[in-house]
């Protein structure tokens, strides 16, 4: 599936620029038929999901070790549509970029776990469908999170997105 939704990018040799500066990401049905598209707001590859009749838009590595979140898994958690990191299961909202974790409170009589929030941790991009295209704000890097880290280490790997790093970009 993702070298599906990741050819239809290849082909374009850079980004077209839509209106008000924002960057062409895809035609919208393309990416309601693919449900998810990875593609670059300069040189950052992000994802794309079509979730339940919503898009979203989020840097394409994980906050917690750069996992790819385009290979990940969609669940509904406590009512918020959630992708699942596939390297260690994190758990990122797509709507607002939270990270999830399922706690308790000690304190309790009888505690029992309950999802919780770690805070925005993941960039979410904001998308504007205009005559049946996709186009995301270029993202404002006044306001630092978690998940720039690594969206910035695989800034010109972008191929990178589909594997876990090798034990010498590990070291670097």
């Amino acid at each position: 599936m993702e070298q599906r939704y990741r050819a239809a990018l290849r082909g374009s040799a850079s980004p077209a620029m839509g209106p008000d500066g924002l960057v062409f990401i895809g035609k919208e049905e393309d990416i309601k038929k693919s449900q998810r598209i990875t593609a670059k707001i300069d040189g950052r590859e992000i994802v794309v999901f079509y979730h339940e009749g919503k898009f979203h838009a989020l840097d394409s590595r994980c906050y917690h070790e750069g996992g790819p979140l385009c290979n990940g898994e969609i669940e509904d958690i406590d009512g918020q549509a959630c992708i699942v990191c596939p390297w260690h299961k994190f758990k990122i909202t797509l709507e607002t970029g939270e990270g999830l974790y399922e706690g308790i409170n000690p304190l309790e009589p009888s505690p029992t776990p309950k999802w919780q929030s770690k805070g925005v941790k993941q960039r979410i991009h904001k998308l504007t469908i205009d005559n049946g295209n996709v186009y995301a704000s270029p993202p404002d890097l006044s306001v630092n999170f978690d998940s720039d880290y690594y969206a910035e280490k695989y800034k010109k790997g972008g191929e990178l997105a589909i594997g876990k790093p090798s034990n010498l970009e590990s070291t670097e």
